[in-house]
């Protein structure tokens, strides 16, 4: 991990190129995001075996580099990530499947106070609930997560820095404010399968195979940043 705080702690070039999302409370939640995994170190993350394999495996299929984000929420004044499913998100832009899922690795160590990321187990197998605006964001109908939430366990993902959890674009997640005294950060990165490219209006990337490396690659990579062909992604409202 230190290569990875080393990269994530140059706070100047993630400043230029994030943007913030309002919870519908007035806070922020400040996030990064970029097409194209890249040759840095989080590239090689997003690159190797131990994660991409991993997804193919969950997703029974090849996958490929949807986008990669950093989602930051800094004390006393982070923002919540609403309830909602990745893939609420990602049927709008053209995929015609949930066949797509997220690996979430934390910089920080994430718990309750600090926002850390929250699920409803096996609520992937509830399919794709309708989503609606809320603050900036676009959420799950809170209606229908209220019933899911009567139904299903309700999770803390509690992680130390390096942890990972994989999960299905299905799965029903939020994350709460930060009101604590520690920031918590998270690197994801999402993947689609192969036989799942956008068929419309996706402002990702369309299938391209993953370039592999070698799970040492990331300590061995000597690219902290490197921003050529990763395309960063900034929202038009």
């Amino acid at each position: 991990m230190a290569k990875v705080k080393m990269a994530t702690d140059s706070k100047d070039w993630i400043s230029e190129r994030s943007f913030a999302i309002d919870d519908g409370t007035g806070r922020n939640l400040n996030v990064c995001v970029w097409d194209q995994p890249g040759d840095d170190v989080l590239g090689m993350i997003a690159r190797c075996p131990k994660v991409v394999q991993t997804m193919s495996e969950l997703l029974n299929g090849e996958v490929y580099h949807y986008h990669s984000k950093l989602i930051m929420k800094d004390p006393h004044t982070g923002a919540a990530h609403v309830w909602h499913q990745d893939y609420g998100y990602w049927y709008q832009g053209g995929c015609l499947f949930p066949d797509m899922g997220s690996v979430s690795i934390a910089l920080d160590k994430a718990y309750p106070e600090n926002g850390c990321l929250q699920l409803l187990r096996g609520s992937h197998r509830a399919g794709r609930v309708d989503h609606i605006k809320i603050g900036d964001q676009f959420g799950a109908d809170p209606k229908r997560v209220k019933y899911y939430q009567e139904k299903m366990e309700h999770i803390n993902v509690e992680m130390e820095p390096g942890d990972a959890v994989f999960f299905h674009s299905n799965v029903l997640h939020t994350a709460p404010q930060n009101n604590s005294d520690s920031k918590r950060w998270v690197f994801i990165v999402g993947y689609n399968r192969a036989d799942n490219s956008p068929a419309f209006n996706s402002p990702h990337p369309t299938y391209n195979p993953i370039n592999m490396v070698d799970n040492s690659a990331i300590k061995e990579c000597q690219k902290l940043v490197d921003f050529e062909g990763k395309k960063f992604y900034l929202p038009s409202y």
